[in-house]
């Protein structure tokens, strides 16, 4: 509102409009004070304004800058001192003609035409009456045309006089509001008596477009341009007050900054001239804490170089506090401090098999470790990698190192990771930032050679925000884990000498650069014999601490132990058993707290009664009750297990289906156990015939869970002669082993898991590939007495074993 009160460059044709004068020069007086009226010629020279519109009665002065523009004026002074000021309707028009200019604009009176210091010449001009342009007569040397007065329709009545009412009111609310706009235009608005002449007053000096005030100027009907300015008034009254609640905000904002950065000023000249400053003392410090630290020269004069840049910094902006935090764990992270290794071999080992029961290949790896570090006094940590089922103690295993070794233990857990700033950090310039979780354990641990336990790195995941796994390859590279970078560090950081330890339950989703850097060591399942050694060693004591029992008040015989593994436990490892063991210790505690009378020699028949009936039943799979059935030995992520073929015959056309949720290699071993069957039908005395005539269906039971490898092979096999011959094959008989189209057995994997869940179910024999025969003296004798091993290589060897030759 009212923009025009200042002065604005608007062109060749300028627009000066200082404050609009009140008295009333638009007619000249006769003697008797009345009006003189000037007649006004019908062709009249023309001025074209490019930037604003011209209403009648205001006043306004132009600074004439075209040389057509300006005889016109001087010729209108010289004689009538009249002109026709149209607006036009594309600025940088020169010359503008019919179509340039809008048809409906004001017959101004020229007040005055003055000549400025800088040679251009100025003229004032009052709008007398609205005009329509009816053509354009010349061009040269200015424009010329002929005009025709447009008189206002007045439709006196309430409803206007309420709407300029209205107009006026906001139009003083407007003033009020704006610190631009002198107060003495609210006198002005007061002191204007005509209806009309307020109505241009105030359109003339709305903050609107050129466009809208040419709109409202050729609005012949009063009321309707009453409510047409009314509409705009309102909305610039609704943005003048939202710009002024916004302003208030932030004066408000910058004031509260103000106010708070005085008197943080005051308070730090106080705290200096006390010498209290917590920000120096708090620099002092570190700055005492970086003389003392030991570290590489690189990382002394990184600190000093970042010291220095603080001490310069203003303590109230943001980054005063980001740099600090990065001094602290500069000064927090324990560049060159070792703990001093347990060089006693005897006494390690003694620790080792304290806390867990057999693992010797785990062990024997630890102590060779020592033998070459005690000999050579440096050597790089090795990286190992566990991979076992879950409960065979891999987890567990880091804490038991770390104590045997004198070092300091630090976990991190892997499983589920997706971000690769996890592990290499944020850069500092961004919110929230801070190191990885690598430095962050390290910090945590006080030292730069712990026992570093990745647990779950097999369960790494991958997507949009990185490669986590990528990010491990420079961590557990010898080569490159000397200068490990972190991005929250920007430093290079050793980490040769921290024994990592990565644990796993299997190797298939680990990626073959990261697994190619660590020394992978197999962990099997326990065999009954070790699982009661580390319940009588290690779950027993635990859980009668844990139940606030004594040694003496529950004690269980190797009998009832076995009893709890064989008939309510399927598991490699031993989780289910402390749980049950738990459960045990339970009945007791409660039986102790209210005072019964109990035994506490728990027998094989107290665990029926404590832990109910048996939930796996030991000789379940030992008997086979129909052809067609044959049992093989799977390894899962889990440990080993057992896995019954089934097949049934039916009348058909030789058709072969498959179910039981196999991957594409079981299927493609029961398609060769099938071929070799028909190319080797005659020495099996099998009917030739009976395959065209017959469908076969094999399925592999528990179909929710997904079975893939080509253990099954010499299973399958089996279990279609078997059928074929609708004869039982032997009892007690469990296989494992790959077979090819000429008959051969071919050696398969985890030998050791599979052999320890054929016992657990009760299977006394176990056919295996020749091959495997390494494998099986790998395990302890003891495990395996009861187990009758029978080693293969052709395919006839195994079906004359099994009672189908």
């Amino acid at each position: 509102m009212f923009k025009d009160l200042e002065i604005q460059r608007l062109g060749s044709d300028e627009v000066q409009t200082e404050i609009i004068p009140m008295f009333d020069i638009t007619d000249e007086e006769n003697e008797d004070g009345s009006k003189k009226k000037k007649k006004i010629p019908s062709k009249l020279p023309i001025l074209a304004l490019k930037n604003t519109v011209l209403f009648p009665d205001v006043v306004i002065p132009i600074t004439v800058g075209r040389s057509r523009s300006v005889i016109a004026v001087n010729e209108s002074f010289e004689s009538h001192k009249m002109i026709a000021v149209f607006a036009q309707k594309v600025t940088n028009d020169e010359i503008p003609d019919d179509e340039g200019l809008y048809d409906i604009g004001s017959i101004a009176r020229i007040v005055k035409v003055l000549k400025m210091p800088d040679g251009t010449t100025t003229a004032i001009l009052q709008g007398l009456r609205r005009c329509q342009l009816q053509k354009l007569i010349q061009k040269d040397p200015y424009l010329l045309g002929e005009i025709k007065q447009i008189p206002t329709i007045k439709n006196p009545s309430k409803e206007f006089d309420a709407t300029l009412s209205s107009i006026k009111d906001k139009a003083k609310r407007i003033i009020e509001l704006s610190p631009q706009i002198p107060k003495e235009a609210t006198m002005m608005l007061e002191n204007i008596k005509s209806d009309e002449f307020l109505l241009n007053f105030i359109a003339s000096n709305m903050n609107i477009s050129k466009e809208h005030k040419q709109s409202i100027l050729e609005i012949t009907d009063q009321t309707e341009k009453a409510n047409d300015i009314l509409r705009r008034v309102i909305e610039e009254l609704q943005m003048v007050e939202v710009k002024g609640q916004i302003e208030s905000k932030v004066r408000g904002d910058i004031e509260r900054q103000q106010r708070d950065y005085f008197l943080n000023q005051q308070l730090k000249t106080i705290q200096d001239e006390l010498g209290q400053n917590p920000q120096t003392e708090q620099i002092l410090e570190l700055e005492e804490r970086g003389k003392k630290m030991d570290w590489p020269d690189y990382a002394a004069k990184h600190f000093d170089k970042q010291m220095q840049r603080t001490k310069r910094m203003n303590p109230q902006v943001a980054e005063y506090s980001v740099m600090m935090n990065y001094l602290e764990l500069m000064l927090d992270l324990p560049w060159q401090t070792y703990t001093e290794d347990n060089f006693d071999l005897k006494s390690v080992k003694k620790v080792l098999d304290e806390d867990h029961y057999g693992l010797a290949d785990v062990k024997e790896r630890i102590m060779e470790h020592l033998a070459v570090l005690k000999l050579k006094g440096d050597m790089k940590a090795p990286i190992l990698l566990l991979v076992g089922p879950p409960g065979v103690g891999k987890t567990s295993l880091g804490r038991s190192i770390a104590r045997a070794l004198d070092r300091k233990f630090v976990r991190m857990s892997l499983g589920g990771l997706h971000d690769e700033s996890e592990i290499r950090g944020h850069r500092k310039t961004y919110i929230g930032a801070m190191p990885g979780r690598i430095l962050q354990s390290i910090k945590k641990s006080q030292s730069s050679n712990p026992v570093f336990i990745l647990d779950e790195i097999d369960k790494v995941g991958k997507d949009f925000r990185g490669d986590p796994s990528s990010a491990l390859l420079e961590v557990l590279d010898p080569e490159q884990n000397t200068t490990f970078y972190d991005n929250y560090l920007e430093l290079d950081y050793d980490l040769s000498k921290v024994m990592f330890i990565a644990t796993a339950n299997s190797l298939n989703t680990i990626q073959s650069a990261l697994l190619d850097r660590m020394e992978v060591i197999q962990i099997d399942g326990y065999s009954i014999e070790e699982k009661i050694e580390i319940a009588k060693k290690h779950l027993i004591p635990k859980q009668t601490k844990a139940h606030g029992l004594k040694s003496a008040d529950a004690k269980l015989a190797k009998k009832a132990i076995a009893k709890v593994i064989k008939e309510y436990t399927k598991e490699a490892g031993v989780r289910s058993l402390d749980r049950e063991i738990a459960s045990v210790m339970r009945n007791i505690a409660k039986k102790k707290a209210m005072e019964e009378d109990y035994n506490p020699s728990i027998t094989e028949d107290d665990i029926k009664d404590i832990l109910g009936p048996y939930k796996f039943p030991p000789d379940k799979y030992a008997k086979i009750s129909s052809s067609g059935v044959a049992i093989g030995l799977a390894w899962t992520r889990v440990g080993g297990d057992i896995l019954f073929i089934e097949t049934s015959l039916g009348k058909g056309k030789g058709k072969l289906t498959l179910t039981g949720n196999l991957g594409d290699v079981m299927k493609e071993s029961a398609t060769t156990a099938l071929s070799y069957i028909k190319s080797k039908a005659d020495e099996l005395n099998i009917d030739p015939e009976q395959f065209e005539k017959t469908d076969v269906h094999i399925h592999v039971p528990q179909g929710a869970i997904p079975k893939d490898g080509p253990s099954a092979g010499i299973t399958m096999l089996t279990s279609l002669v078997s059928a074929f011959k609708n004869k039982k094959i032997k009892s007690g008989i469990a296989m494992s082993g790959e077979i090819t189209l000429r008959g051969k057995v071919l050696p398969v994997g985890g030998i050791k898991s599979k052999v320890l869940a054929a016992k657990r179910s009760g299977l006394k024999t176990i056919i295996l590939c020749k091959d495997n025969e390494k494998d099986v003296e790998q395990i302890e004798k003891d495990f395996i007495k009861d187990v009758n091993f029978i080693f293969v290589e052709e395919m006839q060897e195994v079906l004359q074993h099994v009672g189908l030759s």
